[in-house]
């Protein structure tokens, strides 16, 4: 007999501690031999009906694929948005998800809408779980404390709002870790390497925090990490720039964008602290005083951080 496939449907972007209990629901309900899949809306379904109002992407599919076989799922299942696909009335697309992954468990939150203009609810689902011969398992919504004790559901469109105002660590709160990012190395104006601190211009598909200056870890492609003061904004001390995300990578000797020419490469920024706002500075002497301050600042964090995982990994 083959194992029970529990499913789970949403856009998951982020994959925030809410969408981590509803993995965790999945996982409980099949046990460590059964079958999770996790389909997810990629882009987002507003991307179609509305693209104007779409909202920011929290996650690339990389990202968003890792995350979920991290928290449980034994597949991560891309669903694109099309018209026809959105167009389905809820009973065809109950059976549709039947005919592909046949669940004996289909796990959803109490927000959870689906079908034709979001005809359908968790009653709904219910109710053709019974007809189809599905359990349905509905996860309550997730609270999560920020860092001034206020009490809030777990969302990915709160977790953009926090990022857009710089405020790093209550993100964490939401996302249950660190924020990150990941692009590819292109070319940028070279200003840091002229000042001494060259950097890896990233370009992302996902949404950057708040501009300003960030203390965080780089990844490179072979998996070594670093420290790396990470910059995003327009650089106003040049005049408009495009906005822009870039790393200054503490203690690594590789080449970001030198002879010869290293770009193309993929690498991961994760964003431990907001260190300050972006600034327009008279000179370039004062400017170069401030990175210095924020490069040392950057090192001690990351040295924080790195010996807490250590530690916690010595207790686990």
């Amino acid at each position: 007999m083959p194992p029970s496939t529990a499913i789970t449907i949403g856009s998951f972007d982020g994959v925030h501690v809410g969408h981590a209990a509803l993995l965790q629901a999945a996982r409980a309900a099949v046990g460590d031999s059964g079958r999770v899949v996790a389909l997810a809306f990629f882009p987002h379904p507003m991307t179609t009906l509305r693209p104007d109002a779409a909202p920011a992407r929290l996650t690339n599919w990389r990202l968003r694929e890792e995350l979920l076989l991290k928290g449980g799922a034994n597949e991560a299942v891309q669903l694109a948005p099309t018209p026809e696909m959105l167009g389905l009335e809820p009973r065809a697309f109950v059976e549709r998800m039947m005919a592909e992954f046949a669940p004996a468990v289909w796990v959803e939150g109490p927000d959870f809408r689906f079908g034709r203009a979001r005809a359908g609810d968790v009653e709904t689902l219910r109710a053709l779980g019974d007809e189809y011969g599905f359990e349905t398992i509905v996860v309550p919504q997730q609270d999560v404390a920020l860092n001034d004790l206020s009490l809030v559901p777990a969302s990915s469109t709160l977790a953009r709002w926090l990022l857009s105002h710089g405020r790093i660590a209550d993100a964490r709160c939401v996302l249950g870790r660190n924020y990150e990012l990941m692009g590819e190395v292109v070319r940028g104006d070279q200003r840091g390497r002229e000042l001494g601190f060259p950097t890896a211009n990233i370009e992302v598909d996902s949404m950057p925090p708040a501009d300003g200056v960030y203390a965080g870890v780089a990844t490179l492609p072979d998996g070594t990490t670093c420290a790396a003061a990470i910059s995003v904004g327009s650089k106003p001390t040049f005049g408009d720039r495009p906005r822009a995300v870039e790393a200054y990578l503490l203690d690594w000797d590789g080449a970001i964008d030198g002879e010869p020419l290293n770009y193309g490469w993929t690498i991961r920024v994760t964003f431990l602290t907001w260190l300050r706002e972006q600034l327009t500075y008279t000179n370039l002497d004062a400017l170069i005083e401030q990175i210095e301050h924020d490069v040392a600042r950057t090192r001690d964090i990351f040295d924080e951080h790195t010996n807490t995982i250590r530690a916690i990994g010595a207790c686990s």
